[in-house]
């Protein structure tokens, strides 16, 4: 395990698991981040409102590491949410007009108890979340910065060669308008918490160690400021605002993971030279991918985005002097830790990147082939109806002041409307109408919710086995 977790986390799991996730529960039971409401699609004018389904959490295991096949699905997902609030709540966020309902969560939000139980919550999720990282991580051949650096540059070539995925997503789907806005939401989930990680990160005392390095994150975090109102209007082309957590419910898992994960090296303290190496991969990663990204937003939206124009290409070289400058007088006064420890940030960075990658673009591919997910149903249910085949299954019954909080599932499941009607969901450009007999296949890890329409709708979601869905790819 690694040394950021303190001595209440160690305590916590080695002695009685259940008091991590009774922990974990009562964290999750503030006001603030209860199950959503039916107009709480998105919450633009209340920062604060943060919702987890803390319904959820009493069949999910938070008390020991999560493994990395399960980096996608539901713990991974309300555990980032929950680790996202726990960050936000150090940070000041005011809504954009006075009054209910952002004051009555403001006050949850900020609330004595809720501090209280962030300190105690924070070390558990941080544990659950992030130690699989140890395992998928690969090693540095050369524990120098020479090798170091080598090993950025050639990092640099390589994401440079396959910078366009998310992009490349986008232009293959036919909504292409509605799976910009996607991207551009999920873009909003990290690019400001990723400063403001950085800005955290800049308060301190380094002088006499590397008398440079504050006022490099010091400039990192005044270009954020600076390029603000561009910020703001790239979000606008897509009718999008720029309020904390506007889009709570369509952040992706992997995307809230992105900047937690800075958060999480900032944070504590001990992870300095990680977070250095991490906060080189997002750089890194917003140069190459800005042009492809401003071209999707071009061609989808109608507008190229200036925030992204005025991102500036990055060569080998400039790179390496960019690696040098950050670690050269660490490396010359703390040795070969530093180089150890910046290859730990930039390498897990790089991993969640990857992640996100894959994930984003199998998100927006499901969703803009809903008809043929609704078509697959059906087959499926044929099979499983003329072949008289036996599977897991819940029925939900649910009423009009009922909402489904947006979530994925840890396996395949149809939706199948026995009576009602409900909306479904997965974007904040339209919603899809289910009625009586209408049938839907959400795959793993697939984010979505639902609303019901009628005074009661009855639901059923037969869980499909791997090998029964590869028959009707």
């Amino acid at each position: 395990m690694n040394a950021s977790y303190t001595d209440l986390a160690s305590l916590i799991d080695s002695k009685d698991p259940a008091q991590a996730n009774g922990i974990v529960k009562a964290f999750a039971a503030n006001a603030a981040f209860s199950a959503a409401e039916w107009e709480e699609l998105t919450t633009e004018d209340n920062p604060y409102r943060r919702p987890v389904r803390p319904d959820d959490l009493a069949w999910l295991d938070y008390s020991r590491p999560m493994p990395k096949e399960k980096a996608l699905l539901l713990s991974a997902l309300l555990g980032h949410r929950m680790l996202r609030n726990v960050y936000d709540a150090d940070l000041l966020y005011l809504p954009p007009a006075a009054g209910d309902p952002a004051a009555t969560s403001k006050a949850a939000f900020y609330s004595t108890s809720n501090r209280i139980l962030s300190a105690l919550a924070q070390p558990i999720l941080e544990r659950h979340l992030f130690t699989l990282l140890d395992d998928v991580r690969e090693p540095l051949a050369r524990h120098d910065t020479t090798g170091l650096v080598e090993h950025v540059r050639a990092y640099l070539d390589r994401r440079r060669a396959e910078a366009d995925r998310a992009a490349k997503a986008v232009s293959d789907t036919k909504g292409r308008r509605e799976a910009a806005t996607f991207l551009m939401l999920q873009l909003s989930a990290f690019v400001p918490a990723a400063y403001d990680a950085v800005g955290h990160m800049a308060v301190g005392e380094y002088g006499l160690a590397h008398p440079g390095l504050r006022g490099l994150l010091l400039d990192a975090y005044r270009s954020w400021e600076d390029d603000a109102e561009d910020y703001r209007a790239m979000l606008a082309s897509a009718e999008l605002t720029t309020g904390a957590g506007a889009y709570w419910q369509l952040y992706l898992g992997s995307s809230l993971a992105r900047g937690n994960h800075l958060h999480y090296l900032g944070r504590n303290r001990e992870n300095a030279f990680a977070f250095l190496g991490a906060w080189t991969q997002f750089e890194i990663d917003r140069a190459v991918t800005a042009p492809h990204l401003a071209d999707a937003f071009e061609e989808a939206l109608g507008a190229r985005p200036a925030f992204l124009g005025k991102i500036a290409d990055l060569t080998g070289d400039e790179l390496e002097q960019r690696v040098l400058s950050l670690i050269e007088p660490l490396v010359e006064r703390f040795g070969s830790d530093v180089v150890s420890e910046f290859h730990r940030g930039f390498a897990d960075a790089a991993w969640f990147t990857e992640l996100w990658d894959g994930d984003l673009g199998t998100q927006v591919a499901w969703a803009d082939r809903i008809e043929e997910y609704q078509d697959k149903a059906a087959r499926i249910d044929r099979k499983l109806t003329t072949e008289n085949i036996t599977v897991d299954l819940d029925t939900f019954v649910e009423t009009c002041d009922e909402t489904s909080t947006t979530h994925v599932h840890n396996e395949h499941r149809l939706v199948m409307i026995e009576s009602g009607r409900m909306h479904f969901w997965n974007n904040v450009t339209h919603k899809i109408e289910l009625n009586e007999g209408d049938k839907l296949l959400i795959p793993v890890s697939r984010l979505h919710g639902s609303t019901v329409l009628s005074g009661s709708c009855t639901y059923h979601q037969p869980i499909i086995p791997e090998e029964m869905l590869r028959e009707f790819d």
